[in-house]
Formats: C-alpha cells, sequence, structure tokens
C-alpha cells in the first residue's frame, strides 16, 4: 500500500491533491440504494476503458473510481448511490485497507460474457440472465452450434443455468413428458443434434460439457448454477458410457454404467451414484437435499452462510464472497446444494449450511481458468416452479444472493495478483 501514500504525499507538496485525487466511491454496504444496478455501473465504467478499484471487505467491497461528469449522470440515471471522495478522504481509505482484513484490486476490462441457453423460450427463467438484463451489462446468447463452432474462445466468462448436459431433457419425464413444451423440447434437441452429426442427443450434448471443460482449461471463466453444475460433471465422467434410459434415446443404460464413470475427468465433484431412473427427478446423489426427500426447514429457516477469507493472501474467494451481509437466504433448484462427501478436495469452499452435508458455493481453478458452482435456481424465489413468472429485480435491487452472481461478472476484469501463499 505504501505506493498510494507515496502518490498522496506528492499530491500535497505539490498543492494539487483537490483536483487529482478527487474520486467516486461506489458504498456497497447496507448504505446503498441499489446494489445490482451498482455493478451494471462498474462494467459501464469499464467498457469506457475507465479502471476501476475493487475495495474488497471495504463497506461490503466498495468501488472506487475517477470523478468524471459523465459518470456521476449514469448514477444519478440508474439511481445507484455514490459518495465524493477527497484526497483527504482516499488517504484514510486506503490507510483503513491498509491496516485491516482488505484489499484492492484493480479492474481493468469489462469481461465478453456469453449466456448458454436454448434460442426456443422454455418455461423457466434464468437468474443470471435477469440479473444482467437488470444491471443493464451486455450479453450474447450462445447455443451448441456456437459451443461446438469454437466460438467460445471469444468470449472470457460463460454462464450456464438449468441445463442438462446429460441428454435427459432436463429429466422432466415423469411429470411433463405429455406436455407441449416438453415435445417440442425434445424435438428441437434431437435436431440440433442431427444437424451437427449426432445420432444422440446424449453424444451432442457430452461434445457441448467437453468444449466447456476446454474453455476453462484455456483461460475461460465459467459460472453455473441449478442443475447445470451436477450435469456438466456427469457428461464428462460419463463421456464413453450410456448412463441414460430408453425413453430418451431407444436403447437401455449400460448395465455397467456406474462402475465406468470416470471421476478423473470431472471438474468438481467425485464418487457420486447416478439415478437412471426416469421417474426420478434428479441426476445423482451429488444433489442435496435430493429433489424426492427434501427435508427443508422452509423458506423462513434456510440460510447459508459465507466464509471469510482473507483479503490480502486469497482474493479470489474473497472477491467472489463479497456482500453485505455474511448470512444468505437459502433456496432451492433442481440442484438446491452440493453433498459435502462429493466435492473433490480441490475445490474452494465459499458458502455452506452450518451443521449439515449441504454445500452451496464453491470455487477452483482449472488449467488457466476457473470455475463457479452455485447451488439453487433463484435466489429471490425460494420454490421456483416450471412456469412461475419471472423475478421482479426492482423489487429485489439490495438481493445479497443475486450479489454472489454479480460478483463473479466482475471477477474475469480483476488484474491478477501474486498469491502471497
Amino acid at each position: 500500500m505504501k505506493k498510494y501514500f507515496i502518490f498522496l504525499l506528492l499530491l500535497i507538496i505539490f498543492g494539487t491533491q483537490i483536483s487529482l485525487a478527487q474520486k467516486l466511491l461506489i458504498p456497497m454496504d447496507q448504505t446503498q440504494s441499489d446494489h445490482l444496478k451498482a455493478y451494471g455501473i462498474v462494467y459501464w465504467v469499464l467498457k469506457q476503458d475507465i479502471t476501476v478499484e475493487w475495495l474488497l471487505n471495504y463497506r461490503g467491497g466498495s468501488f472506487l473510481m475517477d470523478n468524471y461528469e459523465g459518470i456521476v449522470k449514469e448514477l444519478r440515471l440508474r439511481g445507484v448511490k455514490y459518495e465524493d471522495v477527497s484526497s483527504s478522504g482516499l488517504l484514510n481509505i486506503y490507510s483503513i485497507i491498509d491496516e485491516s482484513n482488505m484489499d484492492i484490486v484493480l479492474l481493468e476490462k469489462a469481461a465478453k460474457i456469453a449466456i448458454y441457453t436454448p434460442p426456443n423460450k422454455l418455461p423457466w427463467d434464468d437468474a443470471v440472465t435477469l440479473a444482467l438484463t437488470y444491471g443493464e451489462i451486455d450479453y450474447d446468447i450462445i447455443w451448441d452450434e456456437e459451443v461446438l463452432d469454437g466460438r467460445l474462445k471469444e468470449y472470457d466468462w460463460l454462464h450456464l443455468h438449468h441445463e442438462d448436459f446429460t441428454g435427459q431433457y432436463g429429466k422432466f419425464y415423469a411429470n411433463y413428458r405429455n406436455q407441449a413444451w416438453y415435445q417440442e423440447q425434445q424435438r428441437e434437441f434431437e435436431k440440433m443434434a442431427h444437424q451437427l452429426g449426432y445420432t444422440k442427443v446424449s453424444d451432442e450434448k457430452k461434445a457441448v460439457a467437453r468444449n466447456i471443460k476446454d474453455f476453462i482449461g484455456q483461460g475461460g471463466f465459467l459460472f453455473a448454477m441449478c442443475s447445470a453444475t451436477d450435469a456438466l460433471d456427469i457428461a464428462l465422467a460419463a463421456e464413453n458410457v450410456d448412463i441414460i434410459s430408453s425413453v430418451f434415446d431407444g436403447d437401455p443404460v449400460d448395465p455397467k454404467a456406474q462402475v465406468k464413470l470416470d471421476f478423473k475427468k470431472t471438474l468438481a465433484f467425485e464418487d457420486f451414484k447416478l439415478y437412471t431412473d426416469p421417474m426420478i427427478y434428479e441426476y445423482s446423489d451429488i444433489d442435496y437435499p435430493p429433489s424426492f426427500q427434501a427435508v427443508s426447514p422452509g423458506a423462513e429457516a434456510d440460510y447459508f452462510t459465507l466464509f471469510e477469507f482473507s483479503a490480502k493472501y486469497d482474493p479470489v474467494p474473497t472477491m467472489l464472497t463479497q456482500d453485505h451481509v455474511g448470512v444468505i437466504k437459502g433456496f432451492m433448484g433442481q440442484t438446491t446444494g452440493f453433498k459435502r462427501d462429493k466435492i473433490k478436495k480441490s475445490m474452494v469452499i465459499m458458502g455452506e449450511v452450518e451443521g449439515s452435508e449441504q454445500v452451496k458455493y464453491i470455487h477452483s481453478n482449472f488449467g488457466q481458468g476457473t470455475f463457479t458452482f452455485l447451488g439453487g435456481h433463484d435466489p429471490e424465489d425460494y420454490q421456483h416452479f416450471v412456469g412461475d413468472p419471472p423475478t421482479k429485480l426492482e423489487l429485489h435491487k439490495n438481493s445479497p444472493g443475486y450479489r454472489l452472481i454479480l460478483n463473479n461478472v466482475l471477477f474475469p476484469s480483476a488484474k491478477k495478483k501474486e498469491r502471497k501463499t
């Protein structure tokens, strides 16, 4: 932190501290009027080729930037609270950060974002798409054709949500096989697989999963929620194994499917047991609690706790857990959380339900890139059902759960710092 004090000292000596050092602070503590749009402002500033300082653990993970008239106008238009910071105030902020479990990460460039989602509208929404749209953050929609064409290399950050990479059409067979949307989905997926040269949807989806894994290995940032988290790993483990029922592909499950799984190929999970019965709305025993025997305390009593990391020594998980509260409301999904004993030892656990087998939020590196998994479907809709209307984020502009999503959006913009351990 010495460089900050030297800089400010020079300003004071030459009498130019007021005009040169004045900054804008976007506080991210309980005083912020709209946490979610604050992330959009930061993304917008980065798109103007203006750097932003992310003040880890300072007032909920606040943002500091140069005081430009255009930024002030944008802050006012979007209803985001900000504070003017004088040079003496800036010196005080840097001093607090230097002496506490806080640090500064420089955000340099807005990430190019892709959302993996089918072109036809399905009867559920995506929390990340809702967050990006509300925050006015740009993104592209891609699907299997773009992934298999090598288009992922055009993006820095990829999101997966309520998707199925196993070829079981989301395992909705038991409840929705006679619904028009389900039958249309099956036809569209089969058509896409055949166009891309695959006889089975399951084989095509496994190829997509491998390409996504390669994207991470080559330096990409992946963020996944809900069923995309475990479905991705299951597809990777079952690369050369038929794990799906005849109702999906016309031939039976390999009787030795379980023992043929290769957990060395997965990203986050290992030693899991498959649920191959099409009448079970669950892929494996990774999900905890399982949907067919969920033991839930109910929305009023369901919470998970974020880990507090050392900002100076572990800046990455610190960035990903920035929030104005340390305890987050729980929320369910096809994959609500991850069973602790199925998580690889290489994973960093960032959020868990205390006293439970459920882990909610995990992260790790793979190759040159990183991936982060968050269990659950929608942080502000406790039990989101097929066909429910999308969440109105203008009613949840200070959502701690949605902040976890948006931390991930800014993460690729951070200038890499050498670890101190």
